[in-house]
């Protein structure tokens, strides 16, 4: 018989405990850039999250010898198993000891999750949507972790080896790519093409585009229509898409998302979007618990209006397939990389990939490029 407690989360206190178990879990580790607790609680709230439109969800805490030694999400994203003929329940906000009891029976709770709601298989870490953390780190744990994706200790993935039934279901790859001192010329050559002999061009947005003219909204639709058919994702509805403008744009230097637009047709049309942000990995790394006050504040809008960081994230590049194929994804990079050398950035973090995907691989073949992390999914018949 287990000697580890599994708790189901009931209350705020619950949910208090289950977010600042990862902060506790790695402190002081170099390597891993916790999330604000203000995005865990919003995210992990049905009454805020717009994904649980049609997503359910239960949380649960691991205890041995009356300490807290775990976590877990089980969730079931109903839209994205409905659009991938599946029956999945997805695990997600997994943290464990390093003890293969914990790991076990955190798992389990899963999978009997799953069962009652008539599942078949257990999939993970992912998260309510793709635009959650997704992907167990297995390779890279010595590169320093983003705001948006998961770290976890090197013994994460030797417990899913040793638990058995576990196989891959998914594999993603990061990459660090360095920051030329002068914009690749073929950049240069194919974006002044495409403008001349497509009418594309790029330009940043303005704060009052974003709400008055739909531009915020538009930007979104490109990422539902260029990643629809990615694993395991789920369309954004409308409410989550005007949560997560409301929670990013009107805080970000736009000058750093830029929008393509065909200006062949009027009004102009939006056919792709560059998101990327100032790296704020060392400034979470700083604060207590995930909390911006007292002093927190100041660290992260030094990073966010006046770029004090030598590291760009690049979240999202979505350009509609029928432009992508014209080379439109050159248009981004030689807006971009002017911008970054301005602002002294050496590198920048993709964001996960799949393996599978030499698409999106292929933009960066200009550029130097290390491949300095390895993630991935797991499955499991239930």
């Amino acid at each position: 018989m287990s000697s580890v407690e599994i708790r189901k989360v009931e209350t705020k206190k619950d949910l208090k405990t289950f977010i600042e178990f990862h902060y506790d879990l790695y402190k002081g580790n170099e390597f891993d850039a916790p999330v604000l607790y203000s995005d865990d609680a919003h995210v992990l709230n049905p009454k805020k999250n717009a994904a649980f439109d049609f997503c359910e969800a239960e949380y649960y805490l691991a205890f041995k010898k009356g300490k807290l030694v775990g976590r877990v999400a089980a969730i079931i994203n109903h839209k994205a198993n409905e659009k991938w003929k599946t029956k999945a329940v997805r695990f997600g906000w997994i943290d464990f000891v390093d003890d293969l009891e914990v790991s076990r029976a955190l798992l389990a709770a899963v999978e009997l999750y799953g069962k009652k709601k008539g599942m078949d298989k257990v999939i993970g870490p992912l998260g309510f949507t793709d635009l959650d953390p997704e992907g167990m780190l297995v390779e890279g744990f010595d590169q320093l972790g983003t705001m948006a994706t998961i770290y976890n200790y090197p013994y994460y993935p030797r417990h899913m080896e040793q638990l058995g039934g576990w196989e891959k279901d998914n594999d993603y790859v990061e990459y660090k790519l360095i920051v030329p001192k002068e914009t690749p010329e073929k950049y240069m050559k194919v974006a002044e093409m495409i403008e001349k002999r497509y009418n594309l061009h790029v330009r940043p947005m303005t704060k009052k585009e974003i709400y008055k003219d739909g531009y915020g909204y538009k930007v979104f639709e490109i990422i539902n229509e260029t990643f629809k058919d990615l694993y395991g994702f789920s369309e954004l509805s409308e409410r989550q898409i005007y949560q997560y403008i409301n929670m990013y744009l009107p805080f970000s230097d736009l000058k750093w998302i830029p929008i393509i637009e065909d200006w062949s047709v009027e009004p102009h049309k939006v056919v792709g979007v560059g998101i990327t942000f100032p790296s704020l990995s060392r400034v979470l790394q700083k604060l207590h618990k995930g909390r911006l006050w007292p002093f927190g504040w100041w660290d992260v809008l030094r990073v966010l209006k006046f770029h004090k960081t030598k590291i760009v994230d690049l979240l999202l590049i979505g350009v509609l397939p029928e432009y992508r194929v014209k080379g439109a994804n050159a248009l981004l990079f030689s807006y971009l990389i002017p911008i970054y050398q301005k602002y002294g950035i050496e590198w920048g973090e993709t964001h996960v990939e799949m393996e599978t995907n030499d698409k999106v691989q292929s933009q960066w073949q200009y550029l130097e490029t290390i491949r300095h992390k390895y993630r991935r999914c797991y499955r499991k018949l239930i």
